[in-house]
């Protein structure tokens, strides 16, 4: 690719990169880019299927400890290490064992099992913002919901949870002055934090996933105290960050396509395809977690050089008109929808029958409790937030009539 390579990370471009991805497409398999605050370069892969092979290569690696010291210099520049040594970021066997660990917290059965406590939570939260009668969805729902469920999950409390929120945001979102101390200060505070939660369920153990990953330690999983922690911010920052945005999102895109918000409410029918397709259409994991190249490897006919990072266009695959016919209408009765919005192969978000479960009530509660609700701006004055791994809007001002 010819060009910018912090092309991505233009207003116009955050405000909606799909003409970019689809551009991209046409003219090249795969791009090189530069994130601009940390300079950090990586390769994209853009159309569906090759997103889907990368999804699936074994010949790349999640580990980025195995890299050399330099290449981890460019990749690994905010986040203490104890951060990444988690199940997203490891290779077979040890990605088996920690997704082990904790998948059982996350079966069908187990997450409808929380379906009750998820609508009682999201209940109070959508009569408070009536009351108010104008909201910042995302500060009033969309963060608190998701937030709540997996504290309580994790057995955190809930007054940290806005230090959650800007500590999250300060790793996840590219600072516009490129300033990197606070995404740092952010690392080690989750560090601290996470240090501090191990030590007293260590001495007082509870009912919740914290304690019963001590408790299979102790059986002899071998979890190592740097991959406790890695394990609980993981769960922490993708147990809420994917569904803050997938709400937000979502929400906008019925208002914005009121055909399909009234579809919608007249057959309930349609909610499982419906969140299928906001996953799809919004996109709100944008571009996967990184792969590294172990040795020089060809990608999509590019020969890629050792130890380089390359990602998959999530949104990017997600709009391919080789796969998705009209792929820019949003449909909320689509079928078949096999995007990957939520990832592919043993990396798979282990998280997504609660975002789908939590995503569901949302609708569901604001279809009959809410049934008017709209924009309380212009949706020119919306902003999205300065990333391209996730996709989200920083507010979402609405009115509920």
């Amino acid at each position: 690719m010819t060009g910018d390579a912090h092309v991505l990370w233009m207003p116009a471009h955050r405000a909606d990169p799909r003409p970019l991805y689809a551009r991209w497409r046409q003219e090249a398999r795969v791009v090189r880019l530069v994130e601009p605050a940390r300079q950090m370069p990586f390769w994209l892969v853009s159309r569906y299927a090759d997103v889907m092979a990368l999804l699936r290569d074994n010949r790349l690696a999640k580990d980025g400890h195995t890299l050399s010291e330099q290449a981890r210099s460019r990749f690994f520049r905010l986040s203490a290490d104890a951060l990444t040594r988690h199940m997203l970021s490891s290779d077979p066997p040890d990605h088996t064992r920690l997704r082990t660990l904790v998948s059982q917290a996350f079966t069908p059965r187990r997450v409808e099992a929380l379906r009750s406590r998820v609508t009682a939570v999201a209940t109070g939260l959508l009569e408070a913002a009536l009351a108010q009668g104008r909201v910042d969805f995302i500060d009033a729902f969309a963060f608190p919901l998701p937030v709540i469920v997996i504290a309580e999950l994790l057995g955190v409390s809930q007054e940290d949870r806005e230090q959650f929120r800007a500590w999250t945001h300060a790793l996840l979102v590219t600072p516009a002055d490129g300033d990197l101390a606070p995404a740092r200060a952010a690392g080690q505070g989750f560090l601290r934090y996470f240090t501090t939660l191990l030590e007293q369920r260590r001495a007082a153990p509870g009912e919740d996933l914290v304690s019963a990953m001590l408790a299979a330690e102790e059986q002899g999983d071998r979890l190592r105290p740097d991959e406790l922690i890695g394990m609980l911010f993981l769960l922490l920052v993708a147990g809420h960050e994917t569904t803050v945005n997938l709400l937000g999102s979502g929400l906008l895109a019925l208002l914005q396509h009121p055909e399909q918000h009234e579809r919608l409410r007249a057959d309930r029918g349609l909610m499982d395809s419906a969140v299928e397709e906001m996953l799809r259409y919004c996109s709100p994991v944008e571009t996967s977690t990184a792969r590294f190249t172990v040795e020089p490897t060809e990608v999509c006919g590019q020969v890629i050089p050792a130890e380089e990072m390359v990602v998959g266009g999530l949104l990017s695959a997600n709009h391919d008109p080789e796969v998705f016919a009209e792929p820019e209408r949003f449909d909320v009765g689509r079928t078949p929808n096999k995007h990957v919005g939520l990832g592919f192969g043993i990396h798979y978000c282990l998280g997504a029958p609660l975002a789908r479960l939590e995503a569901a009530v949302t609708f569901e509660l604001l279809l009959e409790r809410a049934p008017r609700v709209r924009l309380a701006v212009e949706p020119e004055r919306l902003e999205w937030r300065r990333s391209a791994f996730i996709r989200g809007l920083e507010q979402l001002p609405v009115r509920f009539d």
